[in-house]
């Protein structure tokens, strides 16, 4: 089947085709909406300007196509989109479980409220997207750049964030309980209000980050640089800031019972008023 055949017989009214190969087929400002195009083999294709709302992409393969379309509410559950150029693309409430989007660029794309939980993400490229309240967890997120993205409200649970760029994100409200950002970068990143117990934040850049009344509860911040970072009335029970450089870091009215800063720098580092100093040297 070639582009052309699609778009007449879609014209026509059908609506199924599943498992064709139109590959490097070029359907740029094509009205796909609710097409099923499950497992189908669509790599290198074009779909730029495309509105395929709705429609089943489900185990497709769009590795390398240009998908700069409008994929709102479309399912690409466990689909191939390995280096799709997804720029700017409309994909909100898109479903992504365990799709596999290594080194796909996704700059300034809609993903609010999209599911990509067990999704992998290695590489790729999210800055400035949209995740707000986005189901990220047990994701695979190694090395992505996140920077400036809009993370609010999302569930990261269990993600996999080892050495991400999270510069200046926002990840207000978001839920982070047990991710491993192990080596990330999040200077200037607002985590205020969010919930990040049981955390491995080891050798994290948080400098000047807003974690203001964040949940850290049994998290790792071993060896963490939170240079000028807020704190103010976040939850550190049993965290381990052990080696961390805290110069600077607001700390005030921040709940810190059996807190371990053990060979931390506390340069200007301000302490919770009434705090036992002798407890922390």
């Amino acid at each position: 089947m070639d582009a052309g055949e699609l778009l007449e017989r879609y014209a026509a009214g059908e609506r199924d085709f599943r498992e064709v190969n139109l590959e490097g087929a070029f359907l740029g400002g094509a009205n796909l909406d609710e097409v099923n195009l499950r497992e189908s083999s669509l790599t290198r294709a074009v779909f730029t300007g495309a509105s395929l709302k709705q429609a089943n992409l489900r185990e497709a393969d769009l590795s390398h196509s240009s998908l700069q379309g409008d994929f709102s509410q479309a399912n690409l559950i466990s689909s191939n989109l390995t280096e799709a150029n997804l720029t700017a693309a409309k994909m909100a409430y898109c479903g992504l479980r365990a799709a596999n989007l290594t080194r796909a660029r996704l700059t300034s794309a809609n993903l609010s409220f999209a599911i990509l939980n067990e999704a992998i993400m290695r590489e790729t490229n999210l800055s400035k997207a949209n995740l707000t309240e986005a189901f990220i967890g047990r994701a695979n997120l190694t090395q992505a750049n996140l920077e400036e993205a809009n993370l609010q409200g999302a569930n990261l649970t269990s993600a996999i964030l080892i050495g991400a760029n999270l510069k200046g994100a926002n990840l207000s409200n978001a839920i982070l309980h047990g991710v491993n950002a192990t080596g990330a970068t999040a200077d200037k990143a607002d985590f205020s209000k969010a919930k990040l117990n049981s955390a491995n934040l080891t050798n994290v850049k948080l400098r000047g980050a807003n974690l203001r009344e964040a949940q850290l509860a049994w998290t790792t911040l071993r060896g963490a640089d939170l240079t000028d970072a807020k704190l103010f009335r976040a939850k550190l029970y049993w965290s381990n800031f052990t080696g961390a450089n805290l110069t600077h870091t607001m700390l005030m009215d921040a709940t810190m019972d059996k807190v371990n800063f053990r060979n931390a720098i506390l340069d200007g580092t301000i302490f919770p008023q009434g705090m036992d100093m002798a407890a922390v040297q």
